[in-house]
């Protein structure tokens, strides 16, 4: 998986593996007065604690109160070095599931979705495309998907793609995101939008999902920075210091299909990788829509 370079996380502190009050294992886990459920971490956002112990790190996200893990195709792999009924039975220890992961589709795609049928989860997502590709190309990478997704269809699951900003700009006269949508059956694949990078692209998230209700079944939550440049691509911050109104955007998506809900930052201005996830955490558990 192609990404932009990070800065490296030194070491976990002993402080994030602290047990936070009983409340916390509570977090996310109902709608009443106005919040949603279904709020996860896609754990991108600690990825170097993760490299460097995944049980210590998963413990920790389960401390800040996270309910649901997204993973993601790295080095270890999207189980992180444990077969797939060791990362579920280590999840479930620690009050987590897992429902998504982010992989690359073009490797070994067969035994990833079996790997992942096998412990329940819903949704393979496709993370990473690249920009410069004509509307030729995306018309025939909306034919993969297709085809992907037939397959795990079979299979009880479903194929999703997760935007960055260059499906929301102008090529060739249309937008990338609309030859994808529109060449993809709705009944094979999904769409899980980062709002950070369709803001960032100048788009209004809101006007996408009537655009194409039901189609964007998942989202990352990912907040950008006050004044930010448009050129600035590496703006994003700690939920709620930003610019983004995710009560207005959420609640929208809510209803209009949206059903699995993923924190994600990149950028750490504000302390360790850890300790944004935790005051990310701390956001949702006073949000609502």
């Amino acid at each position: 998986m192609e990404r932009k370079d990070f800065i490296k996380l030194t070491s976990i502190a002993a402080a994030t593996l602290l047990a936070q009050p009983a409340s916390a294992f509570n977090l996310f886990a109902n709608e009443e007065s106005g919040k949603i459920k279904n709020v996860g971490i896609q754990v991108w956002t600690v990825r170097d604690a993760m490299a460097k112990d995944p049980k210590a790190t998963l413990k920790a996200l389960a401390t800040y109160g996270y309910k649901l893990i997204e993973t993601f195709d790295g080095e270890k792999g999207m189980f992180w070095g444990m077969t797939p009924k060791e990362f579920k039975s280590f999840l479930g220890d620690n009050n987590l599931s897992i429902k998504t992961a982010h992989c690359n589709l073009t490797k070994d795609f067969e035994k990833k979705a079996e790997q992942a049928k096998s412990i329940g989860m819903e949704y393979l997502i496709y993370p990473w495309e690249g920009p410069s590709k004509t509307i030729d190309d995306y018309k025939k990478l909306a034919e993969d998907f297709n085809k992907k997704g037939a397959y795990l269809k079979k299979m009880g699951m479903k194929l999703a793609f997760h935007n960055h900003d260059y499906t929301f700009k102008l090529l060739e006269g249309q937008y990338a995101q609309d030859v994808l949508m529109q060449n993809t059956q709705a009944d094979l694949v999904d769409y899980q939008m980062d709002i950070y990078w369709v803001v960032t692209a100048g788009q209004n998230p809101v006007e996408w999902f009537k655009k194409y209700p039901n189609r964007f079944t998942l989202c990352h939550i990912k907040d950008r920075m006050k004044n930010a440049a448009a050129t600035n691509l590496d703006a994003s911050c700690v939920l709620g210091t930003g610019q983004i109104n995710f009560s207005q955007i959420l609640k929208e998506g809510k209803k209009l299909g949206m059903k699995y809900f993923i924190t994600e930052q990149e950028h750490y201005d504000e302390g360790t990788p850890l300790k944004c996830a935790q005051k990310n955490a701390d956001y949702f558990k006073k949000f609502k829509l």
